[in-house]
């Protein structure tokens, strides 16, 4: 009886590997065609494995928490050679015994095997998340590193014993011993992706601006509205209008030219555990607000129970951020590498205003909103043009 293997598949573009959460059927069962089989993790969300074809689960080579690239293979099903043929597999060729001998660390001779090369990239972002920072190393620190799977910026906090407060060889392996010292746990994909791009976004010259706007137009328009927008969708919905205007703004420094959007894709940061993740709206300018609510409210909780489409992620040109939802009234969010801009929203006060019209001071509710940008590619001044026409849209809602 054919032994057909189950394959890591490619689970997304430029995604090279997933981490294993469990497995949905056990050694012995029967499985069909196509049947969710094993659950993996990648850096951006939850997906699963299917079975290849009927069959009958031979074993699991594959252990729950370890990683394994596109192309492993994961186990092995007993299947009738009717079954394989059905579906066009071909169960002839040393192939999967090759990589079932990856997967346990050993070739046919008993010698330990070659890891597979994998270069994990975060999807959406150009640079790969091996990327290293720019402080100056020797390059036997800097093949120690590799090793390791270190960075520049995990050494941020080692003071350096060498000339000019270089970082020694001696002075990491002291730090890499402290380490042993203390609880340690293993980060998340998740975590390891964000801190990568937060990294590579820390390499740019980075800046924000800020204005304070009257939510009562909001709540009124809220409150009147069936179905209700969220308040992240208005901001998204007015710096989409803004940048429809002039795009210029969210274009990307390479080289010495500006890229300019294609097309108005906006996303928003939506909390997971462990993590961020930002779905995209496209094409935001073209729909109004009340027509994006229901694309808004299903990638929300697509997002929320971390099965976000590979189309439903990356290309956004910003991304608006609601961090009012912690109480927050202020911060300084910082834009994703591929990005230019970030969107911040503050939670609501109620403060006192000065009314012209009355001649006194009368109670309104009032939020911060705030935009960090790449100083390569705009200066205050049009920042604060592109916050200030932002704060206009919102201030009358009903034309979103």
């Amino acid at each position: 009886m054919p032994q057909i293997p189950i394959i890591m598949p490619q689970l997304g573009e430029s995604i090279a590997e997933a981490t294993i959460v469990n497995f949905s059927v056990q050694a012995g069962d029967t499985v069909e065609a196509d049947q969710n089989v094993v659950e993996v993790e990648t850096n951006k969300a939850n997906l699963t494995v299917t079975s290849p074809c009927r069959g009958r689960v031979r074993q699991w080579l594959a252990r729950v928490g370890e990683s394994y690239p596109v192309g492993a293979v994961l186990g092995y099903l007993d299947a009738t050679a009717e079954d394989a043929a059905r579906v066009g597999l071909d169960t002839s060729g040393p192939a999967g015994a090759a990589a079932a001998a990856d997967l346990n660390g050993k070739s046919e001779g008993g010698r330990p095997a070659q890891p597979p090369g994998v270069e994990p990239i975060v999807r959406g972002l150009p640079v790969p998340a091996s990327a290293g920072g720019a402080s100056y190393m020797s390059p036997r620190l800097k093949a120690r590193m590799a090793e390791l799977g270190l960075h520049a910026a995990d050494l941020a906090g080692v003071a350096g014993s060498g000339a000019a407060g270089r970082v020694t060889v001696q002075d990491f392996e002291r730090f890499v011993a402290g380490l042993e010292t203390h609880r340690m746990t293993q980060a998340s994909p998740m975590r390891v992706s964000v801190a990568d791009a937060m990294r590579r976004s820390w390499t740019r010259p980075l800046a924000s601006v800020g204005l304070p706007f009257c939510l009562d137009p909001i709540l009124a328009h809220r409150k009147a509205s069936h179905p209700k927008a969220a308040p992240t969708l208005y901001g998204l919905r007015a710096l989409a209008l803004a940048l429809a205007e002039n795009s210029a703004p969210a274009g990307r420094l390479v080289g010495q030219k500006i890229v300019h959007p294609k097309a108005i894709d906006i996303g928003w940061a939506v909390e997971v555990e462990d993590g961020v993740l930002v779905p995209v709206l496209r094409n935001a300018d073209r729909f109004t607000l009340r027509e994006l609510i229901p694309q808004y409210e299903a990638l929300l909780e697509q997002a929320r129970q971390r099965r976000l489409s590979p189309e439903a992620t990356g290309g956004s040109i910003a991304t608006v951020t609601n961090f009012g939802t912690f109480g927050l009234t202020w911060a300084t969010p910082i834009p994703l590498p591929e990005q230019t801009l970030v969107l911040g929203m503050g939670a609501g006060r109620r403060v006192p205003h000065w009314s012209a019209e009355k001649h006194q001071f009368v109670p309104i509710m009032e939020a911060n909103l705030t935009l960090s940008f790449d100083h390569r590619v705009l200066d205050g001044g049009a920042a604060g043009r592109l916050l200030t026409r932002v704060v206009h849209l919102l201030g009358h809602p009903e034309r979103l």
